[in-house]
This record gives C-alpha cells, structure tokens and sequence, in this order.
C-alpha cells in the first residue's frame, strides 16, 4: 500500500479531477484544492478545499503537512474561444502566475519535496508553427521565444519559475508542456471548450444534413491526446529519478480541423456540412516532438486519436441530451 500523500492543485478541472482519480487507485492520500468542485463527477479527493491559489492566506493553509508530490495544474485557461480573443490577456496572466508565484514561495517554506508543474505546447514560437504541414515543436526549439498568445508567455515565465526555484532551493521540479488534452468530463460548452470538445458538441446537436460553423480554413493543423494517455506521462515523469523536462506530453497524430470534424460526423454516423467563418485560430501548425519522451521515459502514446474521439463524442452526446431534456 503506498502510504504517500499528494496535494492536487486545480483539482475541480478537468485533468486535476482525473488526475486526482489516478492517485487515488496508486494508493495515495489525496488533497485536492480549486475553486469549485469537479463539475461532472464527485472528487475523488480525501479533502478537497475549495478557495482561490491567488490568496497568500490559502496558500498557507493548504500546504499544513509534509507533502510527497504537488501537481500544480491550477491556471486561467480555455480553448481559442478564450485564449486568442486578447479580451482575458490580463486576467491569464495575473491569475496564473500569482498562483504559481504563491505556490512555489509557500511551498518552499513548507519544504515540499517535489512539484509537478503543467506547462503547455503554446509556449513554442509562432514563427516555428506557420506551416500546418511541417510545424516544430521539439523541447529545445522553445528559444528564441515568441508564443503567439499572452497564455503562452505566462507558461513560459513560470517554467523559468520552477527551474529557478529548483536551482536556488532545491525543490524537485517536474515540467510537462501539454498537447490538446481532451476525453469525458471536459469542459464542452461555454467558450472555454477546446476543439474536440467544441466539434463534438456541435456535431452532436445537429441533425444529419445539418450544417456547423469552423473557425478559419479549417486546414490548421493540431495533435490531441486523450487524458488517460496524459496521466500515464504525468506520472512517469514525477517517478524519473534523472529527468525533469520541460517536456512535451501529446500525441504525434496531426490532422486538420476539418479533418477533425469528418471523424467525429463518422463517429456520429452523421453527414454535416463544413461552413468556414472568421474566428480565433492561434497557430497555423502544432504537433507534439515526442523524441525526448521516448528517450528519457520510454513512453509514447498508444491509444488511437479516434478511440478516444469515440469514448468523448459518447460523452458528449449524453450532455446534450440531457440539455435537450430539460
């Protein structure tokens, strides 16, 4: 039985919740923090504090005992509906890094011992990512930098955060830069959804013959992984004795947006016409570089992109009728 105790930060979302669920079955003591409980589905937490990271007080408080493993994965975040408007610029990055600034500078003092830290593939420059057929994506290529979003920038200073606090402390640091990570219990409505979840729902809500709306071209290319994958590379990276990352936690499946959307009509055994309108769309090209990741951890994902389409669109649909019902 592992007798080890875990403190989730960001535990109401999305991959914390899952996250939480996971080490709960490796046997650990879990505290989950955020601020609201999972929406979905009960906590699978010991404790679940609810209150606000940005708050020195709380920071305070959450960190009462000798803590094994921190997963810092609280941020102000969302898909393109959110991230690439420019309206959020300032919230995203005040919100986000108080809270990493908090954490590390409580966490320090309570002297936990290791801190996993969710870092995100949008830190990598623009300039590396306008082709959607050839986009580069490898660790090192992060420098000279230049993300294409405020939401990038501020993972970008954070990552410098952990290390530094790693070299001037000696805390154990994790890094993992996040690929689209996506699966059931995702946000899938409300403008903070990401692409899956966002073309699912739509897909789900209209008819065969129907018609939906894609921002852009729809020819950007991105990769997405599906959260049990995410969690096995979390989980990795936080047992590796000799790598700390920054690394990249995705899959090295690329398709276009519109062919995205022909899986999930195939799924939904629907035939739905494509309308393209303007709308945010961040970079051209993203794809996961998983060399590193293999080399240092000898984990790659397995799970098909459509399996994990198929578990999400279930899902989905199920939200949407009960939408429907009520």
């Amino acid at each position: 039985m592992n007798s080890k105790i875990a403190l989730v930060c960001g535990a109401g979302g999305f991959i914390g919740s899952h996250l939480v669920k996971k080490l709960k079955k490796e046997g650990f003591w879990v505290r989950g923090v955020d601020l609201k409980y999972p929406e979905f589905s009960k906590s699978g937490a010991d404790d679940f504090i609810i209150g606000d990271l940005r708050d020195p007080e709380l920071c305070k408080k959450i960190l009462d005992r000798q803590f094994d493993e921190v997963y810092q994965l609280a941020a102000d975040m969302g898909g393109a509906g959110y991230i690439f408007t420019g309206e959020h610029d300032a919230d995203v990055m005040h919100n986000s890094a108080t809270i990493n600034l908090n954490m590390l500078h409580f966490g320090e003092k309570a002297k936990i011992k290791k801190i996993f830290y969710s870092s995100s593939a949008c830190i990598y420059p623009e300039y590396n990512q306008m082709d959607p057929d050839n986009p580069k994506c490898s660790e090192e290529s992060a420098y000279p930098a230049a993300p294409d979003s405020e939401y990038g920038w501020e993972k970008l200073f954070s990552e410098r955060l952990y290390m530094s606090y790693h070299r001037n402390y000696g805390i154990e640091v994790r890094v993992a830069r996040f690929h689209n990570i996506f699966g059931p219990e995702g946000t899938w409505e409300g403008g903070k959804e990401k692409a899956p979840a966002a073309l699912c729902r739509k897909i789900a809500y209209t008819k065969d013959g129907g018609e939906i709306e894609i921002w852009g071209d729809g020819k950007q290319t991105r990769s997405f992984l599906y959260i049990d994958e995410c969690l096995e590379g979390i989980r990795r990276l936080m047992n590796s004795t000799t790598f700390y990352g920054p690394v990249n936690i995705g899959s090295e499946e690329m398709v276009s947006i519109n062919y995205l959307a022909e899986i999930i009509m195939g799924i939904g055994n629907k035939r739905i016409t494509l309308k393209h309108i303007e709308g945010p769309l961040g970079v051209r090209g993203r794809n996961s570089d998983n060399k590193l990741i293999k080399e240092k951890l000898q984990w790659a994902p397995s799970l098909p992109l459509k399996e994990g389409l198929e578990k999400t669109y279930v899902w989905i649909s199920e939200q949407v009728a009960k939408r429907s019902n009520t």
